[in-house]
């Protein structure tokens, strides 16, 4: 006699698999950390301000909250989608609805000034890229100037006023009681080369300094 499956039966093996599915998949809230960690490593840009800056940027409830890398921003609202593929077809209808700049993922890069460093929309929502991209970014910023503060404030705006508030958001992470905890030593394989943002001695503003000067388009779509 052949086995037939009954019908609660073969529902319960379908949900088996399916928990099987969701354990093996990294969960989307872990994954931009993860990539800050790789971008950390390969860059020498510090893992404490990728992480702050992610949060930011992308994190579900505000600053507070776990960066989201399914997220878009435009027009001044943010969305936090359930999935890369939900993202993704959100993102290309503002393309074709006339949607002239926007920012997506884990670090909310703008797809009007950095959209053709990668392949497509799918490219520039993935963790990893939309990570590395962005400490390249920082890395490069902070060559200009020296300055990680300088660098960060730089990364949202060049407008004193934007950078200046984008700044004391980031130093809130930072310093904060809910300030990111880093991944392990193992994810970040050598030292951070640089100073990370920190208050100056006594008459001093530190590294704390807004940059001033107006030099062109940057992440977030501010200028």
């Amino acid at each position: 006699m052949s086995f037939r499956p009954t019908a609660l039966f073969a529902t319960l093996l379908t949900i088996a698999a399916s928990d099987q599915i969701r354990a093996a998949a990294p969960d989307p809230a872990d994954q931009c950390d993860t990539a800050a960690a790789q971008a950390a490593q390969q860059s020498g840009v510090p893992i404490d301000i990728l992480l702050a800056i992610s949060r930011v940027e992308s994190g579900r409830g505000g600053a507070a909250g776990s960066p989201w890398p399914w997220t878009i921003n435009a027009d001044g609202r943010g969305d936090w989608y359930a999935t890369k593929a939900e993202a993704v077809a959100a993102a290309t209808a503002h393309l074709s609805d006339g949607t002239a700049t926007f920012d997506v993922g884990c670090f909310q890069l703008n797809i009007r000034w950095h959209g053709a460093h990668f392949n497509d929309l799918s490219a520039m929502f993935d963790p990893v890229q939309n990570a590395a991209y962005a400490a390249s970014f920082l890395a490069q910023l902070y060559q200009e100037s020296g300055d990680w503060a300088q660098a960060v404030s730089a990364y949202h705006s060049r407008s004193p006023d934007l950078a200046a508030d984008y700044l004391a958001k980031v130093k809130a992470v930072l310093h904060g009681t809910d300030a990111p905890v880093a991944p392990p030593p193992e994810a970040v394989a050598r030292q951070n080369r640089f100073p990370l943002l920190q208050a100056g001695g006594r008459g001093s503003t530190g590294s704390l300094v807004p940059q001033t000067a107006a030099r062109g388009p940057l992440i977030g779509g501010n200028s």
